[in-house]
């Protein structure tokens, strides 16, 4: 499995080993309205997506094969809640060098929750008050670079979202 946002944090599943992980083809991006999680559907949030282009650094997780369709069941219910994430089997590189393939949720850039590029101003507004079932989407984007931070990964573009949204956090 690959993580590059949330399931980086709280990847909710057994696992057996994680290491950091690039993506190439994708990358992480602010770029779907959250209904669910983040937001609600009068008042949206924001949450991750990979979208097409670049590359994402993130971590790999390792599932026991015995584990394998618990693992997806849960990943299919908590990721595909809205259709919004296509499951995809794609080639990731590891920190050692191998690479291996991993189920990747990556956005439908046709699904109505795709937000699209949205310029940094744009997403701290759409961020910034929004609540779901799941907390606040400030607390989101500021845990979300707690971790990657704690992993080495700079995002710059979500750093100056965060910047916006909550000027006095750190992460």
């Amino acid at each position: 499995m690959f993580g590059y946002g949330s399931l980086i944090w709280r990847p909710g599943f057994a696992h057996v080993e994680t290491q950091r992980a690039r993506l190439y083809g994708h990358r992480r991006s602010l770029c779907v309205y959250s209904f669910v999680h983040r937001g609600t559907r009068r008042r949206p949030g924001l949450v991750l997506g990979l979208d097409c282009g670049g590359s994402c650094v993130g971590l790999a997780f390792r599932v026991p094969g015995e584990l394998r369709d618990e693992v997806m069941a849960y990943l299919r219910e908590r990721e595909l809640v809205t259709s919004v994430y296509l499951e995809r089997m794609l080639k990731i590189r590891l920190d050692d060098a191998r690479m291996v393939e991993a189920v990747a949720y990556i956005v439908d850039r046709k699904h109505q929750q795709y937000a699209g590029a949205l310029d940094v101003a744009d997403a701290a507004t759409v961020v910034r008050g929004a609540v779901g079932q799941s907390g606040n989407n400030e607390e989101y984007v500021l845990s979300t670079l707690k971790h990657l931070e704690a992993l080495g990964i700079r995002d710059h573009w979500l750093e100056e979202v965060a910047r916006l949204v909550a000027p006095d956090a750190t992460w």
